[in-house]
């Protein structure tokens, strides 16, 4: 991200961090993060633009792209406490195409979570108000809506490196100039590097759901969590959660209820509204029985 889109961070104690909680994950429907590029005998990459970019293969466990155009590995270092994670990356391949795409697309539409800058939504966004989606998994129903809805700027945050490239080069080829996409932690992203009421909305669809009970702490949707992502949703500001797991979906309703910044626009869960497509996984996951539940809670004013 350029130098002139960021200034230094506040005292991390400004805002209402967990101690201990959940932190960015990906959607369920993605595969796992990988930071190997494909092997030799992948197929060539189709240009993305004028030049393509080819995705030579790193020697295992090497950065895969260590020149710093794209996407870092684990941009915040140690530079923050680790806690507990909500996700949990793991290796896939990043095709040709997605790595043409992060390399040509990152350095003017991405960003790491390095924690060590102020992020300045006003200029990375051209004025638009900003909603931050945690967990984009492949990116197809973010291109979807920020097609639908030009006037707001999505931030679409994710680990899961062939996700990023895939919605890099969606926007890309669909003319979406309101995507831009944040690499690494969300919960360092609320708490160092977004300013207080700088967010028109939260979206957190279907995030891993850790049904194991010995797991349930690493969930996302924890009351620590809440507290923190309120303290940077503007009044008015919608928070909109989705999951097709029904013990998160009674955990979601219950810590979104407890948060006294927030008012449920329904009784209790909410209608899927028009606004969020349907996924390919969620499409799935009806085919089986499952049942999806949307819940849409707006910042008071107060």
């Amino acid at each position: 991200m350029s130098e002139n889109l960021t200034t230094p961070a506040t005292p991390a104690a400004e805002a209402a961090a967990p101690a201990a909680g959940a932190q960015a994950t990906p959607a369920r429907e993605a595969a796992p993060q990988q930071t190997d590029a494909p092997g030799a005998d992948a197929q060539e990459p189709r240009s993305l633009g004028s030049t393509a970019v080819s995705a030579a293969t790193p020697r295992r466990g090497a950065p895969l792209f260590p020149d710093g155009t794209g996407p870092a590995a684990d941009p915040a270092g140690s530079h923050h406490e680790r806690r507990i994670r909500s996700f949990q990356p793991r290796r896939s391949r990043v095709s040709p195409t997605q790595a043409d795409a992060l390399r040509r697309l990152w350095p003017t539409w991405g960003l790491d979570i390095d924690g060590l800058s102020r992020i300045d939504l006003d200029t990375f966004f051209g004025g638009l108000p900003v909603v931050l989606e945690i967990g984009f998994g492949m990116g197809e129903a973010t291109a979807q809506m920020a097609a639908a809805d030009p006037a707001t700027g999505i931030l679409g945050c994710d680990v899961h490196t062939p996700g990023q490239g895939n919605l890099l080069g969606l926007a890309e080829r669909n003319g979406l100039s309101n995507i831009r996409v944040a690499n690494g932690d969300a919960i360092i992203l609320l708490r160092e590097m977004l300013a207080p009421a700088s967010l028109a909305g939260l979206r957190v669809y279907f995030p891993d759901p850790w049904p194991k009970k010995r797991h349930h702490k690493r969930r996302l949707v924890q009351p620590e969590f809440i507290a923190l992502a309120t303290t940077r949703l503007a009044p008015g500001a919608l928070v909109h959660c989705a999951t097709d797991w029904e013990p998160y979906a009674e955990q979601m309703l219950e810590v979104l209820s407890a948060e006294p910044a927030l008012e449920n626009l329904y009784p209790g869960y909410a209608p899927r509204p028009d606004f969020r497509p349907l996924t390919k996984f969620e499409g799935q996951g009806l085919d089986k029985g499952h049942v999806v539940h949307d819940l849409l809670f707006r910042r008071r004013d107060a």
